[in-house]
């Protein structure tokens, strides 16, 4: 399909789906059945609003980032810099063309020239909000791994929580230190401590 008629046929089906949100109330995934090409020119029209990422077919909203957020993000970006990896905040993972997510910090050792990585990443991590469902994290977690991505962290800025996906096990673990890939080590707690300088940086 031409990308002007995805595109309005998008739009066509978004407007349909808005209506019905707000008459239901509902703000979760948009659930018309999308290809890769119209969730492309869905992205593409909207200009604001939470960003999406394409799950089997589906546009599943983001959690919008309050500024914890934001600045974990960029404490683990700069941390993950610092011990040698390239790091991305919410870059489009184009590894399987079923399931495309943007994970809040992504970081590889090996970096390439193409403008969306289409091979695993050393790390994902992401940081949770609270509107963010267990279930959720966990399936989201899943499919990372079966993207193939070594190390997979998840963050929460408001328990001051770092936990670990356990691929044997199945489920997120709690740490207290991030035994990288390159084999460098990072405490924790020397990520809540440059949370918190930066937090305190802003404040003044």
């Amino acid at each position: 399909m031409p990308f002007c008629l995805a595109r309005r046929s998008i739009l066509a089906r978004w407007f349909a789906f808005t209506i019905r949100r707000r008459e239901t109330g509902s703000m979760s995934v948009l659930t018309e059945h999308l290809t890769l090409e119209e969730f492309r020119a869905f992205e593409q029209s909207r200009l604001d609003g939470p960003r999406y990422e394409y799950w089997a077919g589906k546009a599943v909203p983001k959690a919008m980032p309050n500024k914890l957020h934001a600045r974990l993000q960029q404490v683990l970006l700069d941390l993950f810099e610092t011990v040698g990896y390239s790091s991305y905040i919410e870059l489009e993972l184009r590894i399987s063309p079923t399931w495309q997510p943007k994970p809040d910090v992504a970081a590889l050792l090996i970096d390439d020239d193409e403008p969306y990585p289409t091979k695993p990443f050393d790390i994902v991590a992401e940081v949770l909000s609270p509107s963010d469902e267990p279930a959720e994290v966990l399936k989201k977690c899943r499919h990372y791994q079966e993207l193939r991505i070594e190390q997979i962290f998840v963050f929460d800025p408001e328990r001051r929580t770092a936990r670990q996906w356990n691929a044997l096990a199945g489920e997120l673990k709690d740490i207290t230190t991030l035994e990288l890939t390159n084999g460098n080590v990072l405490p924790v707690e020397d990520v809540w401590l440059a949370l918190d300088k930066k937090l305190k940086k802003t404040s003044l």
